[in-house]
């Protein structure tokens, strides 16, 4: 791909974007000062870019935002998917403006300040989104230098010599340090965030990069949820007593998680009878752990509106989702069935076990950011755990 041409801005560029190949994107610099290296992605929701940007499972990348609009409600606390940014930058089209909401406590580029986050503004997004597609997600730099001053032959070799998230283990990055305890439901009008005071089912949850709104969901099922990290065993999980265990969400490549992950899975799966319910990382964790296989994808699937159908119902859900690995269909064993599958590309979304309550999805149904057509599913988990009981 040519080198891209300087931005048309009257000012000298402020930040740049220098890939791996040796194309730079110029534009204007907002948030923390200074570079940093990841994997390119690009995320088609129109809504939720500070859900995006703290949400885990995007360690490791620079986001893309294809909707112009980016910083127009500005950002609060009640919104974010994890305490800090996760998400390595961000790179819009438009330079973010002054929140216009009710809700917005500061701006977003004064929340990216400070909170060590990169951004960069003026980019032809569109372009830069088509290359992804057509060449897959590539190894950037993005630096931020409010003087314009830019070595971009260190950035470029900064760029190559990022390893890649193949064969990168993010869960153990991201994950939970202790164990906590999780009653907080989903945010309703007018009073926000209650409490689940009265759960009842109990769920040990394996957090491997666990978003909020997860939690919450869990919690609105009327769940009593236990929060585990990544790296708990077995014998930690069944100590507490649980109706069923939940496998979180996550970043990172799935057999490098994997290595750890999948053994505590089967052992859980050989020793008990609990329903298992996964998300995301966590659907390909308990896939893994039945047998089957992981692949990277070309650029992967971010965004709000991607139509999943549900092989058990027959519906065509939208759902949310961010992943740059997939399940191989094709590697599925004996006994475990594809229940969704995704209509842009034919890519596993999910899968069950067929003689037990053990199922995971590869997209987030809980919605934040996105449309809540897959809310069911919590409810299908607490369903089974009341049929065990």
């Amino acid at each position: 791909m040519p080198a891209a041409a300087p931005t048309s801005r009257t000012r000298k560029p402020t930040a740049c974007l220098a890939l791996a190949d040796g194309t730079i994107f110029y534009g204007e610099g907002f948030g923390a000062v200074g570079d940093t290296t990841a994997e390119l992605c690009f995320n088609t929701a129109m809504t939720g870019y500070q859900e995006i940007m703290t949400d885990p499972s995007y360690a490791g990348q620079v986001v893309t935002f294809t909707f112009p609009h980016v910083g127009n409600v500005g950002t609060n606390p009640e919104d974010d998917e994890a305490n800090e940014p996760v998400a390595a930058g961000m790179v819009v089209k438009w330079d973010p403006t002054e929140p216009s909401n009710w809700r917005a406590a500061e701006p977003l580029t004064d929340w990216l300040t400070k909170r060590g986050r990169i951004g960069i503004g003026g980019v032809d997004t569109r372009r830069l989104t088509r290359a992804i597609r057509q060449q897959g997600s590539p190894h950037v730099a993005l630096a931020h230098d409010p003087e314009g001053n830019f070595d971009i032959e260190a950035l470029v070799a900064k760029a190559r010599a990022f390893p890649g998230l193949v064969g990168l283990d993010l869960a153990k990055e991201v994950t939970c340090r202790q164990s906590y305890r999780w009653d907080e439901m989903r945010w309703a009008w007018p009073d926000g965030y209650p409490k689940q005071e009265n759960p009842v089912h109990k769920v040990v949850a394996i957090d491997y990069g666990a978003k909020r709104n997860i939690l919450r969901s869990l919690a609105s099922a009327g769940c009593e949820v236990t929060v585990l990290p990544a790296t708990a065993t077995a014998e930690e999980v069944k100590a507490l007593g649980p109706d069923g265990i939940f496998l979180s969400n996550g970043p990172g490549d799935p057999a490098a998680t994997g290595e750890y992950a999948v053994p505590m899975i089967r052992e859980l799966l050989d020793t008990t009878d609990l329903p298992v319910f996964g998300i995301c990382l966590g659907h390909q964790m308990l896939a893994l752990a039945l047998g089957a296989k992981t692949v990277k994808m070309n650029h992967g699937h971010h965004g709000a509106n991607h139509p999943v159908k549900d092989y058990t119902t027959g519906k065509v859900e939208i759902t949310s989702m961010n992943h740059g690995f997939t399940v191989d269909s094709q590697t599925l064993p004996k006994g475990v069935k594809e229940t969704h599958v995704s209509l842009f590309d034919g890519s596993n979304c999910g899968i069950a076990m067929e003689d037990r309550p053990v199922f995971s999805v590869q997209y987030h149904p809980e919605a934040s950011p996105g449309p809540m057509d897959s809310y069911y599913l919590f409810e299908r988990f607490a369903e089974a755990m009341a049929a065990r009981k």
